[in-house]
């Protein structure tokens, strides 16, 4: 298992200046054939990836776990997430990539696009997504009149059906209400995760009381909303274990605990695993 002190983060796939548009959209060919059709894993820290697989097939490394990528499929991978590919030769289809601010503008809070949207996932490809990516590759490569207006507006459709078909394949997202306090608190987690405040912190912030705040992850999530703090640590620390080098204790150091010990003991309840043994038993499956 090749790994290094940090997670690669990039724009694109080996980028790292901004994206010059709102969204980017390229072949699968264009790039992954300058490397062999291997992308390594890596992560974007604020942008979300769409790739449409329309011909070929291929593998998907997302958060340590290998995943088969067959025709007909698309992959939905979250800003964070890390990910990487493995294609055959000559396989076809599109990669789309909007940034944060795209997404925020296309969608609404109340209305619950978002909490599907935050799951990565490998789903059979429905046709109007096909048709909707293709049509969106296309206006990306023409100059015509009002060509932002109309990405913009393709990206949302793409999102929107996008949300749907992972939303409709999922039965935990049934229960996903859009709520707008828990939308700001997910937004809380992904700021704080690593400087361990307590839920009291994040429901002061939110002004609510702690046992408002678990009333809404309940509903939102079927978590409590410690739950939802200690996964997302959680969530971190395997991705650390597996794509670097870095020991138990910095990672533990780096997630905010203070005494690597206590870091251990959490996380080994938490998976079930201890970090030493975690990292064995991932490298000996990679």
């Amino acid at each position: 298992m090749s790994q290094a002190s940090q997670i690669s983060s990039y724009n694109l796939f080996g980028e790292t200046a901004e994206l010059a548009d709102v969204l980017h959209v390229e072949t699968i060919r264009s790039r992954s054939a300058l490397h062999d059709w291997q992308l390594k894993a890596h992560r974007h820290a604020r942008l979300h990836q769409l790739l449409f697989l329309t011909k070929g097939k291929g593998t998907a490394d997302i958060d340590g776990k290998t995943q088969p990528v067959p025709t007909g499929s698309f992959v939905n991978i979250p800003r964070g997430v890390v990910h990487g590919y493995d294609f055959a030769p000559d396989t076809h289809g599109w990669v789309v990539t909007l940034t944060s601010d795209l997404l925020d503008h296309c969608i609404q809070a109340s209305e619950g696009v978002r909490a599907p949207l935050e799951q990565p996932a490998v789903l059979p490809l429905p046709a109007a997504l096909r048709a909707l990516a293709e049509h969106l590759f296309d206006e990306y490569h023409r100059q015509d009149f009002a060509r932002a207006q109309v990405l913009r507006s393709l990206a949302g459709a793409l999102i929107g059906l996008a949300s749907r078909a992972i939303f409709d394949a999922d039965s935990a997202n049934q229960h996903r209400t859009g709520n707008p306090l828990f939308t700001r608190f997910e937004a809380l987690i992904e700021r704080d995760f690593r400087k361990r405040r307590p839920l009291a912190d994040y429901a002061r912030d939110l002004a609510i009381s702690p046992t408002h705040l678990n009333r809404i992850a309940h509903k939102s999530a079927g978590q409590s909303a410690s739950q939802l703090i200690n996964e997302r640590m959680l969530r971190e620390a395997r991705r650390m274990l597996i794509y670097t080098d870095l020991s138990a204790a910095q990672i533990a150091y780096d997630l905010g605990f203070s005494d690597p010990a206590h870091f251990s003991r959490v996380f080994a309840k938490g998976t079930g695993t201890p970090p030493r043994l975690f990292r064995q038993q991932v490298g000996g499956e990679r």
